[in-house]
C-alpha cells in the first residue's frame, strides 16, 4: 500500500543525468545497430555499463561506466531518442518538473558533433516529449572538471545563449577527488551573471571543504551530493544560513562507495541539522533507480515518513531553476493534491 502511494506522489528531480538514463534495452540495439566493441548479449552488456551486484563500490569504477557510454551516441537520431525516453520515463514515475542535465562534450563524441548541435538536439527532444507526456522540462548543461576549460567555456556560453529555450542551470561535475573546480570559477560566474542557476558537485567523495568552496567561491545555487558537508559543523552552518539545497541520491551515495548500506546514509542528520535536502535519482539506469524508489529507501532505510516525502516535492519545486511566479503555481499546485491525499 505504502509502495503505491509513493508511486503516485507528484514529483520533482532536479538531478539526473541523460547519459545515465538510457534503457539498457536501447543502449543493446544501438550496439548491434553499430557493431559497436560493447557486449550484444544484455547480461553481459549490463555489467560494464551498470553498477551491478560484485562490482568495486568507488568513484573511479563508477566514473569508468561512462567510457563504455559515450560510444553510444553516433548519430542525432540516437541523441533524439535518449533524451525522448528519458523525459517518458520520468513522466511515468510521475514527475511532474524534471531537471534533467546532460553533458554535451560527451555527447559530441569528441568533436565528432558541434557541441552547438547536440545541445539544439537535446532542447528540441526534451520540447517534445515534455509536451507528449505533460511534463515541464528544464535543461542544465554540464561541464566536466577533468575535460578541459575551452570546452567549458563554450559549452557554457551555448547554454547562456539558449535560456529562452529551456536550458535553465549550468551544472560543474565529474572526478572531484583529482581534479579542482578552481579553474572553473570565472565560466560559471559569468554564467550566473547571464541568468542561469549554477549547481556543482562537491562534497560526494571529497569532505566538506569542497562545499564550502561551492558556496563561497563558486557561488553555487545548489549543491548535487554534498553528504560529507556534516563532516565540518562551521560548513554546515554555512550552507543551512544560506538555504543551500542539497540534491541528495541514496542509490548512488551507496553504489559509489560514498556510504557503507543504504542505512547509513546521512540524510536524517542533513535534515536534523537544518539543511534544505531533496531526492535526487542522479543516474537511474547506472544504478537500476528511480525516484519513487530512492523515496522508498528514504522510508525503508532511514525511518522517513510519507510525510517528509511531500516535503522533499515542495523543497524540490522551491528550489527549481525557475522564475518565481511558476515556482509558487508548482507549490500550490503540489499543496493542492497533497491535501487530498
Amino acid at each position: 500500500m505504502i509502495e503505491q502511494r509513493v508511486q503516485e506522489l507528484p514529483k520533482v528531480d532536479l538531478h539526473r543525468h541523460l547519459e545515465g538514463s538510457m534503457r539498457l534495452e536501447t543502449i543493446a540495439e544501438i550496439v548491434r545497430e553499430f557493431s559497436l566493441p560493447l557486449p550484444q548479449d544484455i547480461e553481459s552488456l549490463r555489467r560494464v555499463v551498470q553498477v551491478v551486484e560484485g562490482d568495486p563500490k568507488d568513484h573511479k569504477h563508477f566514473l569508468s561506466k561512462f567510457t563504455n557510454i559515450r560510444q553510444i551516441f553516433r548519430s542525432p537520431e540516437i541523441i533524439h531518442r535518449i533524451t525522448i525516453e528519458a523525459v517518458e520515463d520520468a513522466a511515468r514515475d510521475q514527475i511532474r518538473y524534471l531537471e534533467l542535465r546532460f553533458t554535451p562534450a560527451a555527447l559530441a563524441q569528441s568533436g565528432v558533433f558541434d557541441l552547438e548541435d547536440v545541445t539544439r538536439w537535446v532542447i528540441d527532444a526534451a520540447a517534445e516529449a515534455a509536451s507528449a507526456h505533460r511534463i515541464e522540462v528544464g535543461l542544465i548543461v554540464s561541464v566536466n572538471r577533468h575535460e578541459s576549460l575551452e570546452i567549458a567555456d563554450e559549452a557554457a556560453r551555448i547554454a547562456v545563449d539558449h535560456i529562452h529555450d529551456g536550458v535553465v542551470g549550468l551544472d560543474l561535475a565529474g572526478n572531484e577527488v583529482e581534479f579542482s573546480a578552481q579553474p572553473f570559477q570565472s565560466i560559471l560566474a559569468s554564467a550566473k551573471q547571464a541568468g542561469l542557476g549554477l549547481t556543482i558537485h562537491a562534497g560526494e567523495w571529497t569532505g566538506a571543504e569542497n562545499v564550502r568552496h561551492a558556496i563561497l567561491e563558486l557561488g553555487a545555487d545548489r549543491i548535487g551530493h554534498g553528504i560529507r558537508v556534516l563532516d565540518d559543523p562551521q560548513v554546515t552552518s554555512l550552507a543551512r544560513e544560506r538555504g543551500i539545497p542539497f540534491e541528495v541520491s541514496i542509490d548512488s551515495n551507496y553504489l559509489t562507495g560514498v556510504i557503507p548500506s543504504l542505512d547509513a546514509h546521512p540524510l536524517p542528520q542533513m535534515i536534523q541539522a537544518g539543511l534544505r535536502t531533496v531526492l535526487t535519482t542522479d543516474d537511474p539506469s547506472i544504478f537500476c533507480t528511480t525516484l519513487s524508489l530512492e523515496y522508498q529507501h528514504a522510508i525503508d532505510h532511514l525511518g522517513l515518513s510519507l510525510e517528509s516525502l511531500k516535503g522533499f516535492s515542495l523543497t524540490a519545486a522551491q528550489a527549481a531553476f525557475l522564475d518565481p511566479r511558476r515556482i509558487s503555481q508548482l507549490e500550490t499546485e503540489f499543496v493542492g493534491i497533497f491535501w487530498r491525499h
